[in-house]
């Protein structure tokens, strides 16, 4: 063991890396590992981000060896349970009691204040405790003292550090995220948390240099998964297309004027719901990224919160003030009521929290907070509907709706990009003729009691937030006269007698709630035939949700539905994405008569219409790329639930209000439940296979998007993404393989 008595002072020992050095190889060494969002915004992301510039099956084999930690060392399990210790204490959003005190400072400042106090990091070692005090209050400075005083030299830092982010791969993973998309709030940086660390190790594990480096050495422990994974992807590959090509001679764009065209988020829990709202009539549906193409953050201001509402790969060009169309008298009740509520809540929570109160808060509310209990588990839904109706005895609903036009502190979209915005839309959709009298843009969203994961089921596209406000916004500026003036001159008339409804569809419910309806064009017979349609649209989705549960017999399936959804018991309230296995671009006439099972993303497009090809460009480098996100998420947490997903539910702590844990102390985990990916322990819902995107173009056009854009190279070259193209210049379907070159497959 290396002693303080055989180091030299830290003030005479020779520095070896500059911080600036330090900083860029921490960046270096964090490529690897991928950022972890929060659970009030969970965004899906492939576990092996950092390595898909990697071939897919060498990137598996080196993942395996990276996050696949076998049994750690008693020393390596002491530094890993100390620096969690000191993270959930730092990053804590609320569910603590006591706040650590100067977070503001940053990380490492905050930390290096304390840890002398902290006998569980120098063990009450008088040299240990006084290094730590000595500690240059910069934390690159830190670092590099760190590294030097563990001997580890300077063309071995790169590699070091990086075992030392793997090591934790959810903290640095959620630590990479905050320093990026949240700079300004507790500060803290990948610097930080290794200075943290290595700190950390000095005192309790010295020797940490002589650990085996894993890192680059690939893994073998997959090999059977893999082989299982290439099955499922053939077959399920082979009948798909077949499928579509028996479809491709039916692709007319002469077609009557539908009743309606309601448009849904590509989210493939979408796709049964298409299927059965088409059934009920003369419906057209179309397919479009939930976000509506708007990039904005939404600014609720009644409850002050604000949120990016579109996807992370864009950041947000305007703020939206989320605003009451209530009558005054109606908002005054509102807030007369919420100040009743929050005046409750706080006084619960200050008496359950207090250091006087607690017992005898129990012994006073025990009783009636048993029956409570009682009534949300054995009646939910009249449970969560007498909650409602309660509160909305205090406090009445409020209806809110974004303003577009509001400049207020530089807020709202200016006339001139309404009209970009809402052209952009319709072409990308491909909806720009043969307009119906009602067109619904429904955004989607989940409802569940209990859930850490809920936003997970919310709309990807949005950031994991509903997607109502993106829709009810482009509705108010596709309705607006000067915006269809615009439109008309760029050839994209819409009709006087097509109104734009915005609707909000409940996955977990199949709810459809379709907003504002006071347009004086609406045509109110069809609407109400509409809404007709879709509570029947709604009892057959339910009848086939209820079979993928193993409850197709059940008496009401739209009310068992709405059970899962209120059961505060409940882990599988939906299945949200999985069984996801394919991204399809093409018209609606292309896949309208087919069953897709609810495996397919599917986004409205047409080739003929895109003349200068930025249409398809932007689909295959936006959507697809977080379908390919989502589909990864989903592919590693069913491969492995410990390592890529979060483990059982039934152990899952959530800690900070920021994240989940396995027990009292563990990994941030980053990926999906065991049941949401598995019907039991041992049987498996989700099919795991790679992304196979299938689009109908001609090759050549889609030759020029992937020779100018690297994403697309990286992801279909290295095999991430099987891709597909059905050409409709001969009517054959073609295979894109690693090298570039189109084979045809044989129907």
């Amino acid at each position: 063991m290396i002693t303080e008595s055989l180091l030299p002072p830290v003030s005479k020992r020779v520095q070896l890396t500059t911080s600036d050095e330090i900083r860029a190889t921490v960046a270096e060494a964090a490529n690897i590992v991928s950022p972890v969002w929060p659970l009030k915004t969970i965004i899906a992301c492939n576990p092996l981000q950092g390595l898909e510039d990697l071939p897919f099956e060498t990137a598996v084999a080196q993942g395996d060896s990276l996050f696949r930690q076998t049994d750690a060392s008693p020393e390596l399990a002491s530094v890993n349970r100390q620096l969690i210790k000191w993270c959930v204490t730092f990053l804590d959003e609320g569910q603590a009691t006591w706040v650590m005190p100067d977070r503001k400072k940053g990380f490492y400042r905050a930390w290096k204040q304390l840890v002398s106090f902290d006998t569980q990091v120098h063990q009450g070692k008088k040299a240990d405790k006084q290094w730590l005090t000595t500690l240059p209050e910069n934390a690159a400075d830190a670092l590099a003292v760190c590294l030097n005083k563990l001997n580890v030299a300077p063309d071995e830092h790169e590699v070091f550090l990086k075992i030392a982010l793997t090591q934790l791969p959810g903290w640095s993973g959620y630590i990479k995220w905050r320093e990026s998309d949240q700079p300004g709030l507790n500060p803290i940086t990948l610097v930080d948390f290794l200075a943290v660390r290595l700190a950390i190790t000095c005192c309790l594990w010295p020797e940490a240099i002589h650990q085996p480096n894993q890192v680059g050495l690939p893994g073998n422990r997959m090999a059977g998964a893999l082989a299982t994974l290439k099955h499922n992807e053939t077959t399920y590959q082979t009948q798909l297309v077949d499928q579509l090509m028996t479809q491709l001679r039916f692709v007319n764009p002469l077609r009557q004027r539908p009743d309606a065209q309601l448009v849904f988020c590509i989210d493939v829990r979408s796709e049964p719901f298409r299927r059965s709202i088409e059934a009920q009539g003369n419906y057209e549906t179309l397919g479009f990224a939930g976000f509506f193409g708007l990039p904005i953050r939404l600014n609720d201001t009644v409850t002050g919160a604000a949120h990016d509402s579109c996807p992370v790969l864009l950041k947000p060009s305007h703020t939206i003030d989320q605003k009451p169309t209530a009558t005054a008298h109606e908002q005054a009740r509102f807030w007369r009521g919420k100040r009743v509520i929050d005046t409750l809540r706080a006084f619960y929570q200050q008496l359950k929290y207090n250091f006087s109160t607690p017992f005898a808060l129990v012994e006073t509310l025990g009783a009636g907070c048993g029956l409570l209990m009682l009534e949300r588990t054995l009646a939910p839904t009249l449970s969560v509907q007498t909650r409602h109706r309660f509160t909305e005895a205090i406090r009445p609903g409020l209806s809110t709706a974004p303003d577009a036009n509001d400049h207020h502190h530089h807020h709202g979209i200016t006339p001139d990009l309404q009209a970009v915005y809402a052209e952009g839309a319709l072409r990308l959709m491909g909806l720009t003729d043969n307009f119906g009298r009602l067109v619904v843009l429904c955004g989607h969203g989940s409802s569940t009691q209990n859930n850490p994961y809920s936003s997970a089921l919310d709309c990807g596209a949005c950031g994991g937030n509903h997607g109502g406000a993106n829709a009810q916004l482009l509705a108010a500026l596709l309705n607006t006269p000067s915006v269809r003036k615009v439109l008309a001159n760029h050839a994209l008339r819409i009709p006087a007698d097509t109104v734009f409804l915005a609707a909000e569809h409940n996955t977990t419910t199949d709810d459809v709630v379709i907003y504002s309806t006071e347009h004086k064009a609406i045509d109110q017979a069809a609407l109400v035939d509409l809404r007709c349609k879709l509570t029947l649209a709604k009892v057959a989705n339910s009848a086939y949700r209820c079979r993928t549960f193993g409850n197709g017999n059940s008496i009401d399936p739209a009310r068992e539905t709405l059970r899962r959804s209120n059961d505060w018991a409940e882990v599988r309230p939906e299945w949200g994405l999985a069984r996801n296995a394919a991204f399809v671009v093409g018209p609606r006439q292309l896949t309208e008569k087919l069953d897709l099972e609810g495996r397919c993303f599917l986004h409205s497009y047409n080739w003929e219409q895109d003349t200068n090809h930025t249409h398809l460009e932007t689909i295959l480098t936006a959507p697809m790329v977080v379908a390919q996100w989502i589909n990864s998420q989903y592919l590693f947490s069913t491969l492995d639930p410990v390592a890529y997903g979060s483990g059982s539910k039934v152990t899952h702590n959530v800690t900070g209000k920021l994240g989940i844990m396995q027990g009292n102390a563990s990994d941030l985990m980053h990926g999906l439940p065991l049941q949401s990916v598995k019907r039991s322990d041992t049987e498996t819902y989700h099919e795991p296979q790679r992304l196979c995107t299938v689009v109908m173009a001609p090759r050549a056009r889609i030759d020029l998007l992937v020779a100018r854009q690297p994403v697309l190279q990286k992801l279909f070259f290295n095999e991430w993404v099987t891709l597909v193209a059905l050409d409709p210049t001969d009517k054959q379907a073609y295979r894109l393989n690693s090298a570039g070159d189109w084979a045809l497959l044989e129907s």
